[in-house]
């Protein structure tokens, strides 16, 4: 488990990974284990969705 006051964070805002819970929840993705990883928060939230979608596609054809 992640300590939430001291992991790292992407700050949608500032578009920027942030150490600490400095902007609102709201703004925020996170927590993450390290400040690479939070930099990676879009592109891993991309791939998150991007993987839903599929199987999304996979279940609907599955109903035909």
């Amino acid at each position: 488990m992640v300590d939430a006051e001291n992991a790292w964070y992407f700050c949608l805002k500032h578009h920027t990974a942030e150490q600490g819970k400095a902007c609102r929840g709201a703004d925020r993705m996170g927590p993450y284990p390290d400040r690479a990883t939070a930099e990676r928060a879009l592109e891993i939230a991309r791939q998150r969705t991007d993987r839903a979608d599929e199987q999304d596609r996979t279940w609907a054809d599955d109903e035909d």
